[in-house]
């Protein structure tokens, strides 16, 4: 059913990465799911992640970490929680208890324990596991790719790109997906500011794979913290047919790419790419990546003073079936978005309210533990942005802005709550949060010299000054 270049059980032991099976269509099917994972890529030739993850679970029904990596993926989708969904708790406790009942590699053992961890929302105990296992194994790259993940949802910038620079030496060009790595390890540059060798990193990515989607959102991403808007346009629309075809990333590199023009104050020319791109990929996929980025779009245009008409009622249906997953604080400061723009505000209070109860008794939860001191009094900032009580908005918000990275997600992403900040410190009739706008201004032009955006904000704050 596959080609020849999945590995099977012998080819896996060669590279030190035994699986406990005696299948090798099953070590095949893992391979094909774990290629999709790392090309951000649903493969209809292979049939798919379904396809491929049904395939694997009729060859061995009990391999191991054929469980781990479907269960994993559904748990890194952050679209459904083991609290509300007995079916994903359900595959999370078959696979720890098929790994009692088995003898396993210790490999598959940590990575069992791993994924059970990062279950119950405890990512920085995961994070330390899968980091274990790449000390001995630093060529497994789904401990690496579920700690990238894993890190990024922690807005752990310095281990995104630490986890991937440790491993570096032991890839060979020959080692299959090693060029991938270039995308990744950008990545972590690119959230530590070192943009020059992140892009440099990337293209380098790009020469080795054309089709890298995450090397590509890697160099959007410097030009995009760069304010270099004209030199992303082109460089977006020059790759636009290597990388659209990775549907899983698609939609977010099109968001990049509509970013750009809402910098430039086009904003008709990136709500053709809302429509045509992000919220249609959004309602068609259900993925959370794509929810966030259809929210944050409309989101930053509304604060640029755009009438985005219906949209917010259309995303509603697709974010209001998860007001209550409470997975991270990240989607759910995007689904408060989409309630507040719907003008439903019972919706949005339901959201705070299951926060707030989650967070009296976090457990080992990380984004729990987080929700008192960070989720909440953002959502709650939210709320009287939308209310235009201003002030109260600055007082919530301002203390938090060194602790906004915690909530996860990148620099590109949390600048929305930056902006907010900025606006509502700009409306506060409150003299010291105007005095607090121009400052937050001058810092903003100082890290993104050239910025369009940037210089309307200070056109504006200069006119509501005088």
């Amino acid at each position: 059913m596959l080609a020849s270049s999945f590995r099977d059980c012998e080819a896996w032991r060669a590279e030190g990465l035994t699986m406990s099976t005696s299948s090798n269509e099953a070590c095949k099917m893992y391979d094909a799911i774990l290629t999709q994972y790392v090309k951000w890529k649903n493969d209809e030739t292979l049939g798919g992640f379904e396809g491929c993850i049904s395939a694997l679970q009729v060859a061995d029904p009990t391999f191991v970490m054929g469980h781990v990596i479907s269960t994993g993926l559904e748990l890194m989708a952050t679209s459904s929680s083991t609290r509300l969904n007995e079916n994903l708790a359900s595959a999370v406790r078959r696979t720890v208890d098929l790994a009692n009942s088995q003898d396993i590699t210790p490999r598959e053992r940590l990575h069992v324990q791993a994924m059970e961890h990062f279950s119950h929302g405890n990512s920085p105990k995961a994070c330390d596991i899968w980091e274990d296992i790449l000390l001995d194994h630093p060529t497994d790259l789904l401990a690496l790719k579920f700690a990238h993940d894993a890190f990024f949802y922690m807005g752990a910038q310095a281990q995104i790109r630490d986890s991937v620079a440790r491993v570096l030496p032991h890839w060979k060009p020959h080692t299959p997906l090693s060029g991938y790595l270039k995308g990744m390890y950008s990545f972590g540059l690119l959230e530590t500011r070192f943009y020059d060798q992140a892009e440099k990193v990337a293209m380098e990515g790009l020469a080795l794979t054309p089709d890298d989607a995450w090397s590509v959102h890697s160099v959007a991403h410097v030009y995009e913290m760069k304010a270099e808007v004209d030199k992303g346009l082109k460089f977006m629309e020059s790759r636009e047919k290597d990388w659209q075809v990775s549907d899983v990333l698609a939609s977010h590199n099109y968001w990049h790419w509509a970013l750009y023009f809402i910098e430039k104050g086009q904003h008709e020319a990136a709500l053709q790419i809302y429509d045509s791109e992000v919220f249609r990929r959004c309602k068609a996929s259900g993925s959370m990546l794509d929810t966030v980025d259809a929210s944050s779009m409309l989101y930053r245009l509304e604060m640029e003073g755009v009438c985005v008409k219906d949209r917010w009622k259309e995303l509603l249906q697709v974010t209001q079936p998860h007001n209550d997953d409470h997975v991270t604080l990240f989607n759910d400061l995007h689904f408060l978005m989409v309630s507040l723009g719907a003008k439903e505000s019972q919706n949005a209070q339901r959201l705070l309210e299951g926060l707030q109860q989650l967070a009296k008794e976090p457990r080992d939860n990380q984004q729990h533990q987080r929700a008192g001191i960070l989720g909440i009094p953002m959502c709650q900032a939210m709320m009287e942005y939308n209310q235009g009580n201003y002030n109260q908005t600055v007082e919530l918000l301002y203390p938090l802005r060194y602790r906004i990275v915690d909530i996860g997600g990148s620099d590109a992403q949390r600048d929305l709550f930056n902006q907010l900040l900025i606006h509502a410190a700009m409306k506060s009739e409150n003299k010291y949060h105007k005095k607090l706008g121009r400052c937050l201004l001058a810092e903003r032009d100082a890290v993104r010299p050239n910025s369009p955006l940037t210089h309307r904000l200070m056109q504006r704050s200069l006119a509501l000054h005088n």
